[in-house]
């Protein structure tokens, strides 16, 4: 378990590729979250497929489930540590998905997997993805806790089948903080109970995210969230112009949703706009030349 110094739980993650924290969140705060997810779950179906999972339930927009939601997706702590592992590589993060999970008794493995393989090319060094697993429910061997093959974000010659897998047991309240390139996947629940978590990830600020934060929460949605939590799920462009609206921040579509007649506004990077400034000013002062002689 890590203390709350995000440092040393960046340093643990770019090691291990995982690690987990206790007590992150106050135990009210994961009861009243489970009441408001409580109904949901209930109605939602078991997933189709064998990655989802037979005897799995899992939904998102949590956001708009939950008034509790955006205090997972905010903690300061895991900010702080999902900026500074992914923002090496670039300009913002961005909210990946939010999903509610329950595994039900008679649930099989999931199979082993790296989440970062949504997305495809090299990505040699790179760190595409972080994930925060909130358990609900106690995390146990018996009740499906998640596996994870430490070491395996940085060895693809780690074999899930002949290594034993580490079992991520923890109480709510915890956090266990996973890189998108480690090995891992849900346990069998061989209990009697369901077990139910939240996952919240975050991806760098230039990818296709797994869960379309844009139809999940539109403008008439994200209107209402603060402007960190808007930027978060998309409301904000990244350097270099990327994800704009006309030319803008698509922060523009929170206010008046009339995107008629703006005009395009550069969003660069310092050495860009730097670069691109002294590039004009050597022509303005080749044609200041041209026109005084």
């Amino acid at each position: 378990m890590m203390t709350h110094d995000p440092a040393r739980c960046a340093a643990m993650l770019l090691a291990d590729g995982y690690c987990t924290i206790e007590d992150v969140l106050p135990p009210d705060t994961v009861v009243a979250l489970e009441t408001e997810l409580a109904p949901r779950f209930e109605t939602t179906p078991f997933c189709e497929g064998g990655f989802y999972g037979a005897r799995t339930k899992r939904f998102g927009a949590l956001l708009r489930r939950s008034r509790h939601a955006a205090m997972l997706v905010q903690n300061p702590l895991i900010r702080t540590i999902a900026d500074t592992i992914l923002g090496a590589w670039c300009d913002r993060i961005l909210l990946n998905l939010t999903q509610a999970v329950e595994i039900h008794p008679g649930a099989l493995a999931q199979a082993p997997h790296r989440d970062q393989d949504l997305w495809g090319g090299d990505k040699t060094g790179i760190d595409y993805q972080l994930n925060v697993i909130w358990p609900i429910d106690p995390f146990t061997a018996d009740n499906g806790a998640t596996r994870l093959w430490p070491g395996s974000h940085r060895d693809e010659r780690v074999d899930p089948v002949s290594v034993a897998p580490l079992v991520a047991e923890m109480d709510p309240g915890s956090a266990l903080l996973f890189l998108g390139s480690i090995v891992h996947g849900a346990g069998a629940n061989a209990s009697n109970a369901v077990r139910r978590a939240v996952i919240v990830s975050y991806c760098l600020g230039w990818l296709r995210t797994f869960e379309n934060q844009y139809l999940v929460y539109p403008p008439e949605v994200a209107r209402h969230f603060d402007p960190d939590l808007a930027a978060l799920v998309g409301y904000a462009q990244h350097r270099p112009n990327l994800g704009n609206v006309e030319g803008q921040c698509p922060s523009v579509l929170l206010g008046d949703p009339a995107i008629d007649g703006l005009a395009a506004i550069d969003a660069l990077r310092p050495e860009q706009a730097e670069a691109i400034a002294d590039y004009l000013a050597e022509q303005e002062a080749a044609r200041a030349g041209l026109l005084g002689g």
